[in-house]
């Protein structure tokens, strides 16, 4: 009788995208496929069952399974199991990029496409899936154990894995080649700040500054694009905050790892099925302020939340953390004002830049080089309102002709908080206070 092996190959069900050089390929696919099924009938359930199983069980299962195929080598039997196991209990064809620690981000522009960010830069990756379904399979996943759901009336989710990697996925009928998956990794452990002056993000001096304006409870605003670094710099600026300090966390969806004890992280919650249930970040910031609060952190502000993070910040909950999208630190603080009109609250220009002036301190710019390194261009300090206009003094910045660091020579306004919280901080030019 012929194996399990010599018939899927026989029957010849390869796609017809693949080179002939990779029919092995598809017949693994095939053998995965119909050993998977036949798993789901020995243990009495589904594919969703399967995922529940022990995995050093399955594993057993599977190498029995795949002892009857005598056609397969010893290697190809390794490599069917693990092909296998990653596809029922991992991310599928993604696992083996999940498990290389050096890539930050893995792109799936349909079953084909899969592209990599590693050092900075983009690269395809040596890895595919089946077909359309195999990717929505992988999304289902991913976002069912949240709660969450994707399908024709809601065709985007955003989500996250189990190690906090952020996970956004679009299906047809917005995408248009098919089902498209960005997952956005972060490193084991969080760099702190020393690693980030290590690797030129930052310099010693606007580092000492970043630490001074934490302990001295100044409210921050980290602004960037997309994908420049600003949770990783906020994470790193996170571990300023002291230990005896109660911290609320509030995100879209979890990826803030910071190490104090006393870390209270809530995210939102998208609607149900039913189109009820929501919980936005607006109410997450509106209850966390009766959850007596040292420190509110904010993952990112992008809607109407944004009025509620100033009164916070307004009304005696200094030292807040948050991030914004947005080119520089003036176009940041625009884009503060911007959210605060989507409020819904009929407020006048200068009011509103008033909350501004008064409840923001600093803002920290990061952004990404060409060559793909990310880095605090602008430390600038708030110095209130002259007429309509929010005055914004640069204190540090990145000169990117020479690549280096300087100082503004000002010296702070926030030299006399630090003076009353009793922080030690010396000034660039050796000046000290303390």
């Amino acid at each position: 009788m012929s194996s399990l092996y010599q018939k899927l190959h026989a029957r010849e069900t390869l796609p017809a995208v693949e080179a002939p050089g990779e029919a092995g390929k598809g017949v693994r696919r095939d053998l995965k496929s119909e050993l998977q099924r036949r798993l789901a009938r020995e243990l009495g359930g589904s594919s969703e069952r399967l995922q529940k199983e022990d995995a050093s069980l399955l594993r057993e299962r599977i190498e029995a399974l795949l002892s009857e195929e005598e056609d397969l080598t010893p290697i190809e039997r390794e490599v069917v199991a693990e092909d296998l196991l990653a596809t029922i209990i991992g991310l599928g064809p993604l696992q083996s990029l999940i498990d290389d620690a050096s890539i930050t981000e893995i792109m799936v522009n349909g079953p084909h496409d899969v592209f990599i960010e590693r050092g900075g830069r983009l690269q395809r990756a040596n890895v595919r899936f089946r077909d359309d379904k195999e990717v929505m399979d992988l999304i289902d996943r991913i976002v069912a154990p949240l709660g969450r759901r994707i399908d024709e009336q809601s065709p985007m989710v955003d989500a996250r894995l189990k190690d906090g990697s952020r996970v956004n996925a679009v299906i047809p009928p917005l995408a248009l080649n098919g089902p498209c998956v960005t997952i956005r990794r972060f490193p084991a452990r969080p760099l702190s700040m020393n690693d980030l002056i290590k690797n030129g993000t930052i310099s010693s001096d606007m580092a000492e500054f970043c630490r001074a304006a934490v302990r001295a409870r100044l409210n921050i605003v980290i602004s960037g694009g997309t994908a420049s670094g600003k949770t990783t710099f906020l994470n790193s600026l996170s571990s300023f905050i002291p230990e005896d300090e109660r911290i609320v966390t509030i995100e879209d969806a979890a990826e803030l790892r910071l190490q104090q004890d006393h870390v209270v992280s809530m995210e939102m919650r998208p609607p149900n099925l039913e189109g009820t249930g929501e919980v936005t970040i607006r109410d997450l910031v509106r209850n966390s302020l009766r959850m007596r609060p040292d420190r509110i952190v904010v993952g990112e502000v992008r809607s109407g939340e944004a009025l509620d993070m100033l009164q916070a910040m307004n009304t005696g909950h200094d030292g807040s953390l948050t991030t914004v999208h947005a080119n520089g630190p003036r176009e940041a603080l625009s884009r503060i004002e911007t959210m605060v009109l989507m409020a819904g609250i009929d407020l006048p220009l200068r009011a509103i830049r008033e909350q501004i002036a008064s409840a923001v301190n600093i803002v920290i710019q990061v952004a990404r080089s060409k060559d793909g390194s990310r880095r605090v261009t602008h430390i600038a300090e708030v110095h209130g309102l002259e007429g309509d206009v929010v005055v914004l003094q640069d204190l540090f910045s990145y000169d990117e002709a020479s690549g280096a660091y300087q100082s503004s020579g000002f010296r702070p306004r926030a030299y006399e908080r630090f003076r009353n919280a009793g922080v030690d901080y010396a000034l660039p030019g050796g000046v000290g206070i303390g």
